[in-house]
């Protein structure tokens, strides 16, 4: 079984520890069965490619690889800080989540 995750595809997240803390970036991609996650602009290799149709020259490209989970934390929407992420019911019945530093729900 897959762990739930607090962190969806779209959310802005802040690395709050390794190479590249301090950062932050919008999720891409999210891949449950590692626990890892692809934010745009943060943690970036250099891949180096043999020339094909795509890149004729071949070379050196940039691209963002996973950082685990337990290294990002959401970012708070009103504040724009890092923050805890907490789920509740909300007036329809319906499971949400929210900020725990601010208490407004997170679309």
């Amino acid at each position: 079984m897959q762990k739930k995750l607090n962190i969806k595809k779209g959310d802005t997240v802040m690395v709050i520890t390794g190479e590249s803390k301090g950062q932050k970036g919008r999720v891409l991609e999210v891949d449950r069965e590692k626990e890892r996650v692809l934010v745009d602009g943060v943690n970036m290799v250099s891949k180096h490619t043999k020339p094909n149709t795509k890149a004729p020259q071949g070379g050196i490209i940039k691209k963002e690889a996973p950082v685990h989970i337990s290294n990002l934390m959401l970012v708070d929407p009103t504040s724009g800080k890092p923050t805890r992420v907490g789920r509740k019911l909300n007036d329809k019945d319906k499971l949400v989540r929210y900020s725990k530093k601010s208490g407004e729900e997170i679309k």
